[in-house]
């Protein structure tokens, strides 16, 4: 039956609740890491020498209600503890009080970094090492603290000038757009990086929008040898010397007309031995890429599910286990232990002609990080079969692709056979290519996913064994109308390699990109694609007007240089940021003063007012998008952005509004747009009450199977009915106005 209205607990930020710090009379050195999963995988490594607590990520940050950042002195920032690590801060003090030592071991980049200096200032710490592993392991850890080193300010002065910067047009920049907004949004927000990915969606959009798609046909003929039967397609390419365009059906007919009664024979026949290396084991950026392609996982899931397996898996007997190295890098590199241990893998599990020569090492791209290893096991004998029992469904999918992917980056190349033969029928020439595998090589284990639908050369079929001068038998010839294809939309795999080979951001930030950029409404995901909203698309030419550098790609992967040359000592923070500030104080003075508003597009949608039947239209208004009818303000009728137009069963007033639950695995539910009614479902309600206990019918489509299940929403009914599927046709959104 339908429940309380409250659906779903939204993930709040985590207060931790500190239990008593734990006395350290013996002076026991004490090593702080961010997460409660990485001090039970350290612990177990180093047993009772060592206390190991965890600061619960960030101790401290810029105040949540002001700018924070005094620009008259140098850009100075005033941190605060954030309320929900007082306790925290509490016990991290008590526990080092009697400490010789205290090893901050957050993680190894920036803000790792950041993170290990401000516990160091918060607690005033006087005897803080840095310490810092790639993996957690115990040889790696067991070196790291035969390394200690002062916290590296240079990495610390970078994140610094990060986050000033992210803060400065943030907290400029978004009251800016509150106040051009037509109803004052406050749910508008602009970011350095984030609306540059607004900016290049919204453009390919426009390209697609620009395009202008040209009719061509192709003739495909099936052909087979005369001795056997072994159909295969050859496309016609050329007649006489020249290639041949067929911009027509006219054209296309006036060709078979022309085939008619012709003989097919053999020209040519090449073949070509071709080697396919395997790519190299993943970066962030790759990992993230692959994990949409392949499990259709998002950016921000990925990274979650990484940072499970780094910080460590409850194994069984075995304890907590770290099974990958660290997720944040763009570096390809592998130690001489890791390329070690994947040979005496391959050579133990795999026929010697697996196994090259040397080990692989490839290089990392230009301008990237190489201070860690690229993502790989951390032991290469945990088979993810071996360690499946132990992990969650997605845990394991992410693990196994991780694994093979680096035994795959090892082994030998692939070696195929490339076969393309020119057949001769009159004047036409026909083009067949296929493939034959010789030797899979890293293809036995790992094949990687692509971003289109063409085919790679092992994936073509086999030909026929033909001869030069041998004569084909013609099973079919056919002509295709084809159109020519706009660039595709954005996904989350090819986004983050745009965002890549462009330089904006870094490994630790595609993620939180990808997933602002969407909770902000600038972009949706329609087909697993990002489309601009029109809201999206509005925000983004008032800032592209007004801030033309700023939003701009070549601009913001320049800062990204900078943010390196702070890391490495070579720029002075203070002066990047005030190089930055400047221009940019001009350009947000003149927007101030600008007479523009945001006007963001009035788009139909397909459905009908449920009071006076005119078409609906999405409205931006100051809490956000909704539903209002297109003769407003003769018609006031409105409702939220998901309505269904199902009226609710329960109170038989409202409608039932599809919506979707925050946290880490969000979904969509159900509930009724009048406040005072308490519908709440998981799934879509049909409108109908169950005829057995009253309760509401609710439905699910299974389109493979093209049938519609409906049944009681009462648990403890059991009425079920199947429907076939109706075919359903799609009724395309067109802007109307502008508000």
């Amino acid at each position: 039956m339908a429940k309380a209205r409250k659906a779903s607990q939204t993930s709040k930020t985590r207060t931790s609740k500190a239990s008593p710090a734990p006395k350290n009379t013996a002076g026991k050195p004490v090593i702080i890491v961010e997460s409660p999963a990485k001090t039970r995988t350290l612990q177990k490594i180093l047993g009772n020498a060592y206390l190991v607590e965890a600061s619960m990520g960030h101790v401290r940050d810029l105040p949540k209600t002001k700018l924070g950042v005094d620009i008259e002195h140098d850009f100075q920032p005033t941190y605060q503890t954030l309320p929900e690590r007082k306790e925290v801060l509490q016990r991290l003090q008590k526990v080092t009080q009697n400490a010789p030592i205290v090893y901050l071991a957050t993680d190894p980049d920036r803000e790792g970094e950041a993170i290990a200096w401000h516990i160091q200032q918060a607690l005033n710490l006087q005897n803080a090492q840095r310490i810092e592993f790639n993996e957690i392991t115990a040889s790696a850890v067991q070196r790291a603290l035969t390394q200690p080193r002062p916290i590296d300010l240079h990495r610390v002065n970078a994140q610094q000038a990060r986050r000033i910067l992210d803060r400065l047009v943030g907290y400029q920049v978004s009251p800016l757009l509150w106040r051009k907004m037509r109803g004052g949004r406050k749910a508008l927000s602009a970011g350095r990086v984030q609306s540059v990915a607004v900016r290049l969606i919204v453009e390919r959009e426009r390209e697609i929008r620009a395009f202008v798609p040209e009719e061509y046909w192709k003739i495909t003929a099936t052909l087979t040898p005369l001795d056997e039967e072994f159909p295969f397609d050859a496309e016609l390419r050329q007649k006489g010397d020249a290639k041949i365009e067929l911009k027509t059906e006219a054209d296309a007919k006036a060709v078979l007309q022309d085939l008619e009664g012709a003989t097919y024979v053999v020209e040519s026949v090449e073949k070509r031995q071709r080697r396919r290396t395997p790519p190299p084991p993943f970066i962030t950026s790759t990992l993230q890429q692959e994990a949409s392609r392949k499990l259709g996982y998002s950016a921000k899931r990925t990274m979650q599910i990484a940072q499970q397996l780094y910080e460590g898996v409850d194994l069984g007997d075995e304890g907590s286990v770290a099974l990958i190295t660290y997720m944040r890098t763009d570096s390809v590199r592998l130690s001489n232990e890791a390329l070690q241990m994947a040979r005496d893998y391959l050579q133990q599990h795999f026929d010697p002609a697996y196994l090259p020569e040397k080990p692989r090492q490839y290089k990392t791209r230009a301008g990237a990080q190489d201070a860690h290893e690229a993502i790989r096991p951390t032991d290469v004998n945990r088979t993810p079969q071996s360690v499946r029992p132990y992990l969650t469904a997605e845990q394991y999918r992410l693990y196994e692709l991780i694994w093979k992917r680096f035994l795959a980056s090892q082994m030998a190349d692939a070696q195929l056979e490339v076969t393309s033969v020119t057949i001769r029928a009159k004047d036409y020439r026909f083009r067949a290519s296929g493939t034959v595998i010789l030797f899979d090589g890293f293809l036995a284990l790992y094949s990687e996913g692509k971003d289109t639908a063409e085919k790679e050369e092992e994936e073509l079929p086999p030909l026929p064994e033909l001869q030069e001068n041998e004569e084909l038998r013609l099973i079919a010839l056919k002509p295709s109308q084809h159109f020519t294809q706009p660039p595709p939309r954005y996904t989350e795999a090819t986004l983050v390699k745009a965002l890549e080979q462009h330089g904006i951001g870094r490994p630790s930030t595609y993620a939180t990109i990808l997933s602002t950029i969407q909770e902000r409404g600038y972009v949706e995901l329609e087909n697993r694609a990002f489309k601009p909203t029109p809201l999206g698309e509005a925000v983004n030419d008032y800032l592209v007007k007004y801030f033309p550098d700023l939003f701009d790609v070549p601009f913001t992967a320049h800062m990204e240089e900078q943010l390196d040359t702070i890391e490495e000592g070579k720029a002075d923070w203070v002066g990047v940021v005030r190089e930055f500030y400047e221009p940019f104080q001009q350009k947000l003075n003149t927007a101030l003063n600008g007479d523009d508003v945001i006007r963001v597009p009035v788009v139909q949608v397909a459905r009908a007012c449920p009071n006076c039947g005119a078409p609906m239209v999405r409205r931006e208004g100051r809490y956000g998008a909704f539903l209002a009818c297109s003769r407003y303000p003769d018609c006031k009728t409105t409702l939220p952005i998901g309505a269904t137009g199902i009226r609710c069963p329960l109170c038989k007033v409202g409608e039932v509004v599809e919506r979707k639950s925050k946290g880490k695995k969000a979904r969509l539910y159900y509930t009724c747009s009048q406040k005072e009614c308490n519908l709440l479902l998981w799934d879509k309600p049909t409108g109908a009450l169950c005829p057995e206990c009253n309760s509401p019918l609710v439905e699910r489509v299974q389109k493979r199977q093209n049938k519609r299940i409906i049944f009681c929403s009462n648990p403890e009914c059991r009425y079920q009915v199947e429907e076939e599927l109706e075919a359903e046709t799609d009724v395309p959104a067109e802007a109307v106005g502008v508000e």
